[in-house]
Protein backbone atom coordinates (compact mmCIF):
# COMPACT_ATOMS: atom_id res chain seq x y z
CA UNK A 1 0.00 0.00 0.00
CA UNK A 2 1.61 3.68 -0.93
CA UNK A 3 0.48 6.86 -0.10
CA UNK A 4 -2.28 7.31 -2.98
CA UNK A 5 -3.62 4.33 -1.43
CA UNK A 6 -3.51 5.99 1.95
CA UNK A 7 -5.00 8.45 0.30
CA UNK A 8 -8.25 7.15 -1.56
CA UNK A 9 -9.16 5.26 1.97
CA UNK A 10 -9.18 8.27 3.75
CA UNK A 11 -11.27 9.96 1.09
CA UNK A 12 -13.61 7.54 0.96
CA UNK A 13 -14.05 6.92 4.60
CA UNK A 14 -14.91 10.59 5.12
CA UNK A 15 -17.70 9.80 1.69
CA UNK A 16 -18.01 6.53 0.40
CA UNK A 17 -20.40 8.31 -2.42
CA UNK A 18 -17.28 10.32 -3.68
CA UNK A 19 -17.56 9.98 -7.22
CA UNK A 20 -14.89 8.72 -8.74
CA UNK A 21 -13.89 12.00 -11.44
CA UNK A 22 -13.64 13.61 -7.95
CA UNK A 23 -11.79 11.20 -6.18
CA UNK A 24 -8.97 10.75 -8.96
CA UNK A 25 -8.67 14.59 -9.07
CA UNK A 26 -8.29 14.93 -5.39
CA UNK A 27 -5.24 11.92 -5.64
CA UNK A 28 -3.89 12.79 -8.99
CA UNK A 29 -4.95 9.94 -11.19
CA UNK A 30 -7.01 9.19 -13.82
CA UNK A 31 -10.09 7.78 -13.05
CA UNK A 32 -9.27 4.55 -14.91
CA UNK A 33 -6.05 4.19 -12.49
CA UNK A 34 -7.86 5.38 -9.39
CA UNK A 35 -11.03 2.74 -10.36
CA UNK A 36 -7.68 -0.07 -10.68
CA UNK A 37 -6.60 1.02 -7.55
CA UNK A 38 -9.86 0.70 -5.73
CA UNK A 39 -10.65 -2.83 -7.45
CA UNK A 40 -7.17 -3.81 -5.69
CA UNK A 41 -8.28 -2.23 -2.15
CA UNK A 42 -11.29 -4.18 -2.30
CA UNK A 43 -9.60 -7.73 -4.14
CA UNK A 44 -7.30 -7.37 -1.38
CA UNK A 45 -9.74 -7.14 1.46
CA UNK A 46 -8.46 -3.77 2.60
CA UNK A 47 -11.54 -2.24 2.40
CA UNK A 48 -14.55 -3.48 1.30
CA UNK A 49 -18.33 -2.47 1.98
CA UNK A 50 -19.54 1.53 1.27
CA UNK A 51 -21.32 1.30 4.33
CA UNK A 52 -24.79 3.49 5.43
CA UNK A 53 -24.64 6.00 8.30
CA UNK A 54 -27.95 5.97 10.40
CA UNK A 55 -29.34 8.47 13.03
CA UNK A 56 -30.59 5.52 15.34
CA UNK A 57 -32.82 8.20 17.62
CA UNK A 58 -34.67 8.96 14.31
CA UNK A 59 -35.16 5.30 13.95
CA UNK A 60 -37.03 5.16 17.60
CA UNK A 61 -33.88 4.24 19.56
CA UNK A 62 -32.60 7.13 21.14
CA UNK A 63 -30.42 5.38 23.67
CA UNK A 64 -26.82 3.81 23.46
CA UNK A 65 -25.52 1.55 26.07
CA UNK A 66 -22.48 -0.14 26.26
CA UNK A 67 -22.86 -3.40 28.54
CA UNK A 68 -19.85 -5.62 29.85
CA UNK A 69 -20.44 -9.07 30.15
CA UNK A 70 -18.70 -11.91 32.05
CA UNK A 71 -20.64 -15.22 31.39
CA UNK A 72 -20.89 -17.58 34.70
CA UNK A 73 -18.61 -21.01 34.20
CA UNK A 74 -19.45 -23.05 31.71
CA UNK A 75 -22.32 -20.18 30.52
CA UNK A 76 -19.65 -18.71 27.84
CA UNK A 77 -21.57 -20.12 24.76
CA UNK A 78 -24.94 -20.01 26.00
CA UNK A 79 -23.66 -16.16 26.40
CA UNK A 80 -22.71 -15.60 23.07
CA UNK A 81 -25.57 -17.34 21.59
CA UNK A 82 -27.99 -14.93 23.94
CA UNK A 83 -25.92 -11.98 22.49
CA UNK A 84 -26.14 -13.25 18.92
CA UNK A 85 -29.90 -13.60 19.55
CA UNK A 86 -30.64 -10.12 20.71
CA UNK A 87 -31.61 -7.58 17.57
CA UNK A 88 -30.87 -4.71 20.06
CA UNK A 89 -26.80 -5.76 20.20
CA UNK A 90 -25.20 -3.82 16.82
CA UNK A 91 -22.02 -5.15 18.16
CA UNK A 92 -20.43 -6.87 20.09
CA UNK A 93 -16.16 -7.88 20.77
CA UNK A 94 -14.91 -11.10 22.33
CA UNK A 95 -12.07 -9.17 24.79
CA UNK A 96 -9.74 -10.26 27.16
CA UNK A 97 -9.61 -8.93 30.72
CA UNK A 98 -11.99 -9.30 33.40
CA UNK A 99 -14.77 -9.78 30.87
CA UNK A 100 -15.68 -11.59 27.92
CA UNK A 101 -17.82 -9.29 25.96
CA UNK A 102 -18.26 -5.73 25.19
CA UNK A 103 -21.19 -5.01 23.17
CA UNK A 104 -23.27 -2.00 22.08
CA UNK A 105 -26.89 -1.18 22.34
CA UNK A 106 -28.98 0.89 21.08
CA UNK A 107 -32.74 0.80 22.76
CA UNK A 108 -36.27 2.67 22.79
CA UNK A 109 -35.95 3.30 26.70
CA UNK A 110 -34.34 1.85 29.91
CA UNK A 111 -37.52 -0.83 30.19
CA UNK A 112 -36.15 -2.14 27.36
CA UNK A 113 -32.84 -2.62 27.88
CA UNK A 114 -34.06 -4.16 31.39
CA UNK A 115 -35.86 -6.72 29.89
CA UNK A 116 -32.54 -7.37 27.45
CA UNK A 117 -29.85 -7.45 30.78
CA UNK A 118 -32.60 -10.11 32.65
CA UNK A 119 -32.47 -12.43 30.01
CA UNK A 120 -28.32 -12.48 29.96
CA UNK A 121 -28.20 -12.09 34.11
CA UNK A 122 -29.43 -15.19 34.41
CA UNK A 123 -25.75 -16.80 32.73
CA UNK A 124 -23.62 -13.96 33.13
CA UNK A 125 -22.42 -10.45 35.39
CA UNK A 126 -23.41 -7.67 33.95
CA UNK A 127 -21.60 -4.17 33.88
CA UNK A 128 -23.93 -1.15 31.77
CA UNK A 129 -22.98 2.51 30.45
CA UNK A 130 -25.68 4.37 28.98
CA UNK A 131 -23.52 6.73 26.38
CA UNK A 132 -24.16 10.52 27.03
CA UNK A 133 -22.10 11.08 24.12
CA UNK A 134 -19.48 10.27 20.97
CA UNK A 135 -16.87 13.05 21.23
CA UNK A 136 -14.81 10.76 19.06
CA UNK A 137 -17.06 9.38 15.96
CA UNK A 138 -15.78 5.64 14.33
CA UNK A 139 -12.27 6.58 12.48
CA UNK A 140 -9.67 5.18 11.07
CA UNK A 141 -6.17 4.79 12.83
CA UNK A 142 -3.38 6.64 11.42
CA UNK A 143 -2.13 5.75 7.32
Amino acid sequence: MDDVDRQIIGIMHKDAKTPLKDLASAVGLSSPSTSERLKRLEERGTIGGYTLRVDHAQLGYPLRAVVRINPMPGKLQMVQKLIMDTAEIVECDKVTGDDCFVCKLYLKSIEQLDLILDRISEHAQTNTSIVKASPVKRRLPPL
